[in-house]
């Protein structure tokens, strides 16, 4: 489920036909939800208590500035033996500021803790407790220390790679739409060597990357801060590890909000879940070639959806013939447009430097779609552990028949997302570790706090069908949905109505009456330069 953290009716109608993910006769591991695994989280937790977080400046590995403070709680790596091998998972925080941002002379009573994860998996949530300095956070700043955290096997969090960064294969320059069978071979071959290499680095520990683990590592975090229950905020991935932990540990929850959530159906999760991203978005690129076609006087793409598709595909092909400055083809043509279908504020700079490109100037599409060397290490950290956790997390077709199948027939009608989504999750496939029944995710009533769920209508990413899902399966919570909008993630974004809604319930634990919607955000300004 990429994230970075992805639905028309043609798409809808498809996806209906298609056969669940069979499990092709993949050794499943019975996760010990009620026993072993319990009782560890419970011990470990109980030390993380006593010996809480020593914050301190943070090290220079991190390159996070001095207003954040770092420090380290310690979980074990199997919760079935907490006695065992332990690894350390790496905390930021910016205290609570206690300041009224509104009223100088109002000092704001502190609320605790409000622990963040942006998704991913792989995703490093080190840096959000910066985000306090933004105006439209500065009230959650004020009553709440900001926690970040670098999840197990992420950054400096026992750290998992599945091949040397250093040695990382030549970037791959063509995505085609319609791959030919050749095309097919050498990117099974791939998956299958990253598979591999996975279980060479990590070892026997490489079952321990789980979303169960991320859930339990979670309540050992709400332990080490010293809170007797948790306030967290998960976006994209983080809804879903999230919601695993409000079905296991309903009591330790104060607040909690969804922000663009994953569909928890056990029968969605990952392989479905991927499907209906791939489908998601072939529409979020309808939208944003809608777009481009209303502002053909700036960018001069076309005048209607259909021809700066033909722009685009004009563009693919001259890149597919010769890569803008040898680095950037199609497929990182394609995955500059792909960033623009999570956040719409891409949009002009990804048509201008289509524009640029198609006039005889590749300088543009270089930048925004180059790679960075530089960052290849983080890249693949982050690649590694979401290769792990979604292939642990669940069965997957390990018939590669059943893969070309269904996504032959999506990508007739959804070619956009689908194959380069088929390439980057098929190490799943040939996975060598055992995986998890996924936790039925469900809530009784009472047993749960009322929570937030947050998600725009047209996002892609996590189609929005997944957030009515959740809010089916967790009681009392109240979903509010941007209405007309895509972008994902929409915490503290452009929306005042959106985060009014989130102040409300953060601050004062107040939520509207029952579901409700808010206007889209304004459309981004189509710039010339």
């Amino acid at each position: 489920m990429r994230a970075a953290v992805l639905h028309g009716t043609a798409g809808s109608l498809l996806l209906a036909g298609l056969v669940a993910a069979p499990a092709d006769g993949a050794q499943v591991w019975p996760d010990p939800i009620g026993s072993a695994a319990t009782r560890g989280t419970a011990v470990a937790a109980g030390r993380a208590a006593a010996t809480g977080i020593h914050f301190g400046k943070c090290p220079k590995e991190e390159h996070l500035p001095a207003s954040l403070q770092c420090g380290t709680v310690t979980v074990p790596l199997d919760y079935t033996l907490p006695d065992g091998k332990r690894i350390r998972l790496t905390v930021s925080r910016v205290k609570a500021t206690g300041k009224d941002p509104h009223n100088a002379r109002h000092k704001v009573p502190r609320q605790g803790s409000l622990v963040y994860n942006p998704g991913g998996p792989g995703g490093s949530g080190m840096f959000f407790p910066l985000i306090g300095m933004l105006p439209e956070w500065k009230r959650i700043g004020a009553a709440y220390d900001l926690v970040g955290y670098a999840p197990r096997g992420v950054g400096r969090s026992a750290p998992l790679t599945c091949r040397d960064p250093r040695h990382r294969p030549k970037p791959l320059l063509q995505a085609p739409t319609v791959p030919s069978e050749s095309f097919k071979k050498a990117r099974i071959a791939e998956a299958k060597a990253y598979a591999r290499g996975c279980a060479r680095r990590a070892g026997s520990a490489l079952r321990h990357y789980t979303s169960l683990d991320n859930a339990r590592d979670l309540d050992v975090l709400r332990a080490a801060l010293g809170e007797r229950k948790l306030t967290f905020m998960g976006a994209s991935y983080g809804t879903y590890f999230g919601s695993l932990y409000a079905t296991l540990f309903p009591s330790h929850v104060r607040r909690m909000v969804f922000d663009s959530a994953v569909n928890p159906d056990p029968e969605k999760v990952w392989y479905g879940n991927n499907l209906d991203q791939s489908a998601a978005f072939e529409t979020r690129w309808a939208d944003l070639r809608a777009w481009i076609a209303r502002h053909h006087t700036v960018y001069g793409l076309g005048r209607t959806a259909e021809e700066v598709r033909r722009s685009y595909e004009k563009a693919r092909a001259r890149l597919a013939a010769s890569p803008a400055g040898g680095t950037v083809g199609p497929a990182q043509l394609q995955g500059a447009f792909l960033q623009a279908g999570y956040f719409d504020d891409y949009w002009p700079q990804r048509a201008l430097a289509l524009s640029a490109y198609l006039k005889g100037d590749p300088k543009p599409l270089i930048q925004v779609a180059g790679p960075h060397p530089e960052a290849a290490a983080e890249q693949e950290n982050s690649s590694a552990v979401y290769t792990a956790v979604e292939c642990n997390d669940a069965p997957w077709p390990t018939d590669w028949r059943t893969w070309d199948r269904d996504n032959t027939r999506l990508a007739r009608v959804a070619p956009f997302e689908t194959w380069d989504n088929v390439w980057m999750n098929l190490p799943c496939a040939y996975w060598p570790a055992p995986r998890q029944k996924p936790l039925d995710v469900r809530t009784l009533p009472g047993e749960l706090p009322p929570t937030l769920i947050l998600a725009a209508e047209r996002d892609a990413a996590t189609p929005y069908e997944g957030a009515k899902e959740l809010h089916r399966r967790l009681w009392g919570s109240v979903l509010v949905t941007e209405n007309g909008a895509g972008t994902h993630g929409i915490a503290g974004g452009p929306n005042k109505c959106v985060n009014g809604h989130l102040d409300a319930y953060l601050l004062e634990g107040r939520l509207p009456g029952g579901d409700a919607g808010c206007a889209p955000h304004r459309e981004p300004v189509a710039r010339a330069h």
